[in-house]
């Protein structure tokens, strides 16, 4: 049976020379979950990956899992696996044999390792390449190769950092389900470093969003699309992009209301965290889905990308682009009127200056 840990990560610091990687980071995991770590290159999701498996050490703080403070413990006794960008196979072995290898090497009896390759192997569907080696087989098939090498570990937490990016896309799509399935039979631990905001989004029970070496926001995919904490994380999450549209918070007839040129939008209805000065410069967000047609502020279509399943509309806004989905059947045209509405309980709004959520 497959053990289950948590994973706590308090005031965490990290360097390298003179540049700072973290700051003093703080996150919890618990057990079973499936932690999504997202963010752009150079944010320090791998460094902090690598910081709990043991493989960099930390400049401040404490990493523990399952109960126990393993900051300074070897990664051989932190009860981790880990899963690669790069396959890191060994070539001249079969796949039974780098599957089996780490085990021969911790003296775990024959019967034992037979027996836990043959559970992985049915379990990632390459029960029929156990006698190939890794030049016989496709990218996808060397990935669930490393992925089973970390499965016969039979740990606590499983760590992943970025394994499909060397994958085409329908490779990507194909494995991103045989993870999600096999959390669901594990019931693991499991932290998943990316930069695909659509990883993150289909995998994660909770994503930590990063950048700057902090965490921008913690929550669960649904929290992280819905209603981002700030302008970065807004921008980061979601495809086709959030649009924004720059103006100022206006009240009239005491109600407030939304202003930039040759847009004036409602917001009664809209859950303000912050109460606002008249004239204070915000940052309005909508996302593609949530423009309705047939409303009363006046935009005009500049150009239309058939997606297959619908269309994704790009319209000018006073001066502003703003995009729109529309069923693959609707006829949208370049040059044509689009009057539309944006819902308040669907918007977001940003403070100009620190890009705060409002």
């Amino acid at each position: 049976m497959t053990k289950r840990c948590d994973v706590s990560i308090r005031g965490v610091e990290i360097s390298f020379g003179a540049v700072r990687v973290l700051e003093k980071l703080d996150l919890e995991v618990a057990q079973s979950e499936f932690l999504v770590l997202l963010g752009p290159s150079g944010c320090g999701k791998s460094t902090l990956l690598n910081a709990i498996a043991g493989l960099i050490d930390v400049q401040a703080g404490k990493v523990w899992i399952g109960g126990r403070n393993v900051t300074w413990e070897e990664p051989k006794d932190r009860d981790i696996a880990m899963v690669f960008q790069s396959y890191a196979l060994y070539p001249r072995m079969t796949v039974r044999g780098n599957m089996s290898f780490g085990l021969k090497v911790a003296g775990m009896p024959s019967a034992e390792i037979e027996k836990r390759v043959a559970a992985a192997a049915a379990m990632l569907k390459i029960t029929e390449l156990l006698d190939r080696r890794p030049a016989e087989l496709s990218g996808g098939q060397r990935q669930r190769v490393a992925i089973g090498r970390a499965l016969v570990r039979d740990a606590g937490v499983y760590l992943f950092d970025e394994p499909l990016s060397n994958l085409d896309a329908q490779l990507r799509a194909e494995l991103r389900v045989e993870i999600k399935r096999l959390h669901h039979r594990l019931a693991a631990t499991m932290i998943y470093v990316t930069h695909d905001q659509i990883e993150a989004l289909t995998l994660a029970d909770r994503i930590a969003v990063m950048k700057d070496r902090v965490i921008q926001q913690l929550g669960t995919p649904n929290e992280i699309y819905r209603t981002p904490a700030n302008r970065f994380v807004a921008s980061f999450v979601g495809s086709p992009a959030m649009s924004f549209v720059p103006g100022s918070y206006e009240v009239r007839e005491g109600l407030p209301w939304f202003h930039a040129e040759g847009v004036a939008a409602p917001l009664q209805g809209y859950g303000f965290a912050d109460r606002l000065q008249p004239g204070a410069p915000i940052e309005l967000g909508v996302r593609p889905e949530h423009v309705e047609a047939g409303g009363d502020i006046s935009a005009a279509i500049e150009m239309v990308e058939p997606m297959g399943s619908d269309q994704l509309a790009w319209l000018r806004l006073g001066k502003h682009p703003v995009s729109m989905r529309l069923s693959a059947e609707a006829v949208a045209a370049p040059g044509a009127p689009m009057p539309i509405r944006l819902p308040p309980d669907k918007l977001n709004l940003f403070d100009a200056a620190s890009g705060r959520r409002l």
